[in-house]
């Protein structure tokens, strides 16, 4: 046994390792199954090499007593360690590894002789030199990875041996054998260690500073074997009793340098450098490391490698410090280098690292238990600033890991930070870029980057709420969004522990830059709070978010409710807090009367549920809260809803004099909340928009007329320069001015991480430079006039001052003349400038003006969608049908910019899924039934005038809607009269009498509905250009089969008389789809039936018969559809026994099939045979060619045996032989029979064609089985012929398997 320590086997055992295969043939011949697995484990799947290595394992098990398999594995797996494949050498170094692990009677020496013989770097060849290398190394790879490497001392040494001679090979191994020899190093016990390898590894032990390799065996020594190399020992070796020594550094150094050039590739962290700042942390010389090597020796190479070996030091470091030495290394250089390179990083094509930090954060918070050393983390990376502004994200995912306890000392932090801002404890940099373009003074600089800071506190205190992920309480929501709004909105006068956000006094006087900071992220939070489920582990919360009730909080009450509640205490305190912008006496009546009418909501909401109470209520606190932003606006919102919420709840309030002197009616409440509604879309805000759409989803069942055509009127096209425009103009106003700071942090390069400030205006960037392209045109023409008119003005300038004279004309102007040219001159130029400057500024204006009302019509899609999917069965849903048609026609008609797309993409969706495709529906339409009537043949005719098929499409699917509302529930009315379907034949033969259905079915009228689309369908068959397509009568017939009986006869006719191959073809289309329809022939008697398939199939004899060429598509198309048509007819008339004459047909169809080009489509050909067979006509099948000819001078193979051809003894012969006589009497019957389907298709190959045409005289190839009886009906003879005879083996095989299609 190989276990004694000794490394000595019994004879046995070498004999087993070493003795020759006595009957190797007898291996190959016996298992053909034991031979796969080598090749398995060969192959570049990892999970079919790990199955052949356990069934191998299993087999050898199985078969333990025969020697010879597993001296057979043994060779068979040392010969693949070096093999060329590299997926191949791993997977037989595991097997020989798992091999070695079972059967431990091998002894390792052995093997390891073997490798040694079979790989011997001395005697291989050159191009073999690669190959052996990694035989060696994977060969000692196995031996380790058997797990019995440590007991067999004479295999270890010679596997170290032959690592160190390895590791000479860098450029083919890189550091592959210093790694694995540390790695073995690393297993074995210390007492191995000390006695067997330490007096042999000495020499690389004391060189341990002249590689990485080296210096890692080294470090893996110490870490492992402290005990062994002591600080005496290292003295011997190193010359010092420490590794990381100020002596040392220089030459650390080097080696770094190099490990980190080495890794280039590879994009980690060399091993060599987390152990070292191990080693340094056990030394208790980690600062000097971090100080020397790192900050003044890595960082300042200036280095790409070594950049990012210092950042990935410092991010392996994380869990390995402690939270003083975490402050250290967060405030030193590496971070700011840091930061330098995330800044300068943000083109797409440049190299981040910010994603690698991430995951280094993300791998540290997540396996923290210390809440200081978290707080001192997230402090460090939120104090590397770009002139103020943290480089990290506002909304970063590592921030899920936060325990609680540094949570909330984290947003004490924050919060402490935005009111006494500390620039001295951030790092802070500033880009060369931005140091050149710096023009502000110091003052104005911490001004500057103060009022960054805070927006980005600010922003991560609102992403800390919303980010889903973090476990928090109502406490901690209800503080971030209390200090948002207060140093929004309010200043503080004078402490009071009444209110918390008063104890602290910011230290720099916020200005408006951070005010509209900090409103924008609490409107954003305010957003989400209304979406967001209720926070707690109560049992109230529980059922709060099994129900779906979102922004609401455990106690019932909304969060929106809260907030409007501190607002007000907030103004209840005047003599503590004051309002930024003060209340007038009408907004602070406003909003006393709104909060008035919230609380009478709430009692009334009390004693009874009602949904109108609480949609009126969230509106009411919602406008109240935007009081603080844009009270103007606001105020008036506020009166009209509280006249609104009175008229809706049945008071009376007070009426005012204009509209009682005018005259005129007061609206009613729901046209009121409407306008509000809309009103309050037009601005900028994701929480209002969510607000509107569920407020009317509350409100829509109240619907008027009124109301809804007030949100029609904004879809209008024809209302785009309506007063509403001046709205949304304001809107843009308002941005406009926002966007040169926001355009110059940008600049800055800071804040491309937050991305708060774009979300707004990135919607815009795509439509806005296409419509761009689309107006230059436009704008030539009138460029041109003003070129003129300025032609003019400076000509009659220039003959003012005489500058249009002679060549002598500069004498007679003095000095004042040309001074006064001069200032005209320039006064010109300069108004001339202002002209072309007050232009651009009106077209751009006119171009957001049109980008802001797309939007707002886009928004206001949501109402429509929210009608008709809570109100499908309201008789004003049909009022809807032909606005959203205009918006369509309009949208499909003008420019095709992102935004236009998004426009019609939404409106086409609401107008079919939500409005043609929903399975609700008005069922009470009788007093309404004449207009929807008018309204049908309105939208069949509008299809008709389309010159869109898609927007024809549409049109006629909205008719098919109205259609079936018209209808209504026809089943169940029908359902008596189709019970019995042989008794109401039986009663209607030859009686010819109406059914119950050619009469008004519900409320149809049905013979006025028939002849609307009668007049639709003629118009497709009968006119060359039409919108109408097939499939919409299609849908027509599938949807509402009534319509079958009262067009069959318009189809029939237009068989024959349609106005080009086209429409006859979707009319034979059409009847087909008819004929199946079991409605119609319920709807028919038996004499009537049997005359619609007389007539039927005469039609299609009679158009048949026109066919004069097959030329083009449309003519096969045309055939095609006969055909399936025909074939159809037949099968009915011969199931049913109908008298009708299919006489005639046989010689149409052969007389159709001798026309040039039948035989270009397999389909039409495989149609024809379909017909035929029915007919009678049986399809022909194809003759095969004799194996050899009688005439013995013709079967001579040719001299030169051609590319492809198999010898003559290998061809397969023909077992099915037609005899000569029944091929002739076979080609009697092709010539009047089959299809001419011979004509090479477009598409061939020019060879195949060469050969059919020299294979036989002029006579023409009728059929698919011609050419092989033709080529034995012409002379033989010369040596073309037997080449044709015997042919390659493709020409066989395409010649079988147009056969086989031809018997099919």
């Amino acid at each position: 046994m190989a276990g004694d320590g000794s490394g000595s086997g019994s004879p046995g055992d070498e004999a087993l390792a070493t003795a020759p295969i006595s009957h190797p043939g007898r291996l190959l011949g016996q298992n053909r199954q034991f031979l796969d697995f080598f090749w398995d484990i060969a192959k570049p799947q990892q999970e079919t090499r790990l199955k052949a290595t356990e069934d191998l394992l299993r087999y050898l098990r199985e078969n333990q007593k025969d020697d010879e398999q597993l001296k057979y594995s043994l060779k068979r797996l040392i010969d693949g360690l070096g093999a060329t494949r590299e997926a191949a050498r791993p997977g037989f170094s595991l097997a020989l590894a798992q091999v070695l692990q079972v059967f431990e009677e091998i002894s390792l020496l052995t093997v390891l002789d073997q490798i040694k013989e079979k790989y011997d770097l001395g005697r291989v060849k050159k191009k073999l030199f690669r190959n052996a290398l990694f035989g060696n190394f994977f060969g000692v790879l196995a031996l380790f990875q058997s797990g019995r490497l440590p007991k067999d001392s004479k295999a270890l040494l010679g596997c170290v041996q032959v690592l160190q001679s390895l590791s000479d090979h860098h450029v083919h191994l890189k550091d592959l054998p210093r790694k694995t020899l540390a790695d073995i190093v690393s297993e074995i016990p210390e007492a191995v260690f000390e006695e067997v390898l330490f007096s042999f590894l000495e020499d690389d032990l004391t060189s341990a500073f002249s590689s990485p390799g080296q210096l890692y065996l080294l470090l893996v020594g110490i870490q492992k074997f402290p005990r062994v190399l002591r600080p005496e020992k290292l003295k011997a070796l190193l010359g010092t009793t420490a590794v990381i020594t100020a002596e040392n550094i220089p030459r650390l150094l080097e080696v770094l340098k190099m490990a980190a050039k080495s890794e280039k590739k590879d994009r980690s962290l060399p091993t060599v450098g987390l152990d070292l700042m191990k080693v340094a942390l056990k030394e208790g010389t980690f600062e000097l490391f971090w100080k020397e090597a790192v900050e003044n020796g890595l960082l300042k190479d200036n280095v790409g490698p070594c950049s990012y070996m210092c950042y990935r030091l410092l991010g392996s470091s994380l869990p390995l410090l402690s939270a003083t030495q975490l402050r250290m290394v967060l405030r030193g250089e590496v971070m700011r280098h840091y930061g330098t390179h995330v800044v300068s990083t943000q083109m797409h094509d440049r190299f981040k690292f910010a994603p690698e930090m991430e995951a280094y954060v993300d791998l540290f918070l997540e396996g923290c238990s210390d809440p200081g050393k978290q707080l001192a983390a997230m402090v460090g990376f939120s104090t590397l600033t770009n002139q103020g502004y943290p480089v990290v994200p506002s909304f970063w995912k590592v921030l899920r890991h936060l325990l609680p306890a540094a949570l909330l000392k984290y947003t004490a932090w924050l919060k402490n930070m935005f009111l006494n801002p500390d620039l001295d404890a951030c790092v802070d940099f500033a880009t060369k870029r931005q140091q050149q373009n710096e023009k502000k003074t110091d003052a104005e600089m911490t001004q500057h980057c103060v009022t960054r800071l805070r927006k980005w506190i600010i922003a991560r205190l609102v992403g800390l709420v919303e980010n889903p992920q973090i476990k928090k309480g109502e406490d901690f929501v209800t503080d971030v969004t209390r200090f948002c709004f207060f140093h929004a909105f309010f200043k503080t006068k004078k402490p009071t522990p009444e209110i918390t956000e008063t104890k602290t006094t910011p230290s720099v006087p916020l200005n408006e830059a951070s005010r509209t900071a900090a409103a924008n992220s609490f409107f954003s939070l305010l957003q989400h709070l209304n979406t967001m489920p209720a926070l707690g582990d109560s049992a109230k919360a529980e059922e709060m978010r099994k129900k779906h009730l979102h922004g609401l909080t455990a106690s019932g009450d909304p969060w929106l409710y809260l907030i409007v509640q501190y607002a007000s205490a907030l103004l209840s305190h005047q003599a503590h807090v004051t309002v930024v912008v003060p209340f007038s006496d009408e907004e602070k009546l406003a909003w006393d009367r709104m909060l008035q009418t919230v609380e009478t909501l709430r009692k009334r909401e009390k004693k009874s549920q009602n949904l109108k109470s609480s949609a009126f209520q969230h509106l009411l606190l919602l406008v109240g809260i935007h009081l603080f932003k844009s009270p103007a606006e606001c105020v008036n919102l506020l009166s009209d809803l509280q006249n609104c919420t009175q008229r809706a709840f049945g008071e009376k309030p007070k009426k005012k004099k204009t509209s009682a002197a005018s005259g005129e009616e007061e609206p009613e409440w729901v046209e009121v909340i409407i306008e509000v509604l809309l009103s309050l879309l037009a601005q900028s805000s994701g929480l209002i928009r969510r607000v509107c759409k569920s407020v009317f989803g509350l409100v829509c069942q109240h619907m008027t007329k009124g109301a809804l055509q007030l949100i029609l009127d904004v879809l209008d096209p024809q209302h785009d320069q309506d007063e509403e425009s001046a709205v949304v103009v304001m809107e843009e106003t308002q941005k406009k001015k926002s966007l040169p700071e926001d355009a110059s942090e940008e600049d800055d390069g800071g804040e491309s991480s937050s991305g708060e400030e774009e979300d707004d205006s990135s919607e815009d960037d795509e439509s806005e430079g296409e419509e761009k392209e689309a107006s230059e045109t436009d704008n030539e023409d009138e460029n041109v006039e003003a070129d003129e008119k300025f032609r003019a003005m400076l000509r009659g300038v220039l003959q003012a001052g005489n500058a249009l004279g002679g060549d002598d004309s500069d004498e007679d102007v003095d000095d004042e003349t040309m001074m006064s040219l001069d200032e005209n001159l320039s006064a010109l130029f300069a108004e001339q400038k202002k002209r072309i400057q007050a232009k651009k500024d009106e077209k751009e204006k006119m171009r957001k003006e049109k980008i802001l009302r797309r939007e707002f019509k886009i928004k206001v899609l949501d109402l429509v969608e929210v009608f008709l999917s809570k109100q499908a069965e309201n008789p004003l849903v049909f009022t809807i049908i032909e606005p959203l048609l205009s918006v369509i026609e309009q949208s499909m008609s003008s420019e095709s910019d992102k935004q236009e797309q998004d426009y019609l993409r939404k409106t086409a969706d609401i107008f079919t899924n939500h409005l043609c495709r929903s399975k609700q529906y008005c069922k009470n339409v009788a007093p309404i039934r004449e207009e929807l009537h008018a309204q049908l043949e309105s939208l069949v005719k509008r299809a008709c005038k389309q010159s869109d098929s898609s927007v024809a499409l549409y049109c006629f699917s909205g008719s098919l809607y109205l259609f079936r509302v018209l209808k209504g529930n026809m089943a169940a009315e029908a359902a008596p009269q189709v019970a019995q379907p042989k008794k109401k034949l039986k009663s209607s033969e030859g009686s010819g009498a109406p059914t119950a259905q050619s009469l008004a079915v519900g409320s149809l009228d049905l013979d006025r509905v028939a002849a609307v689309y009668k007049e639709a369908l003629n118009l497709f068959l009968t006119k060359r250009k039409s919108p109408l397509t097939g499939p919409m009568f299609l849908d027509l017939f599938e949807r509402h089969p009534i319509m079958c009986k009262q067009l069959i006869d318009t189809i029939v006719k237009s068989i024959t008389e349609g106005a080009r191959q086209h429409q006859q073809a979707q009319a034979c289309m059409l009847l087909q789809k008819a004929l199946q329809t079991r409605d119609l022939k319920l709807s028919l008697s038996e004499n009537e039936w049997e005359e619609l398939i007389r007539e039927s199939t005469n039609q299609i004899k009679e158009t048949l018969k026109t066919v004069s060429e097959i030329k083009v598509k449309v003519d096969q198309e045309k055939i095609i559809k006969c055909l399936e048509l025909l074939n159809y007819l037949i099968k009915t008339v011969t199931q049913q026994k109908l008298n009708v004459d299919l006489a005639g047909l046989g010689d149409v169809l052969q007389a159709l099939s001798q026309h040039e080009g039948f035989g270009r489509s397999t389909r039409l050909n495989n149609l024809y045979w379909d017909v035929m067979k029915l007919l009678g006509v049986t399809r022909p099948v194809k003759e095969k060619a004799l194996a050899q000819p009688k005439n013995p001078t013709t079967a001579e193979a040719p001299k030169r045996k051609k590319k492809g051809f198999l010898p003559a003894t290998k061809i397969r012969k023909n077992r099915k032989k037609v005899p000569p006589s029944q091929s002739q009497e076979n080609r009697g019957k092709e010539a009047a029979t089959t299809v001419a389907t011979n004509a090479t298709p477009a598409g061939k190959k020019k060879k195949r064609k060469r050969k059919k045409r020299g294979g036989g005289s002029g006579q023409s190839q009728v059929s698919v089985e011609g050419p092989p009886a033709k080529k034995r009906a012409q002379p033989q003879g010369g040596s073309k012929k037997a080449d044709a005879q015997q042919g390659s083996l493709k020409n066989k095989k395409k010649k079988g398997k147009k056969g086989k299609m031809a018997e099919d």
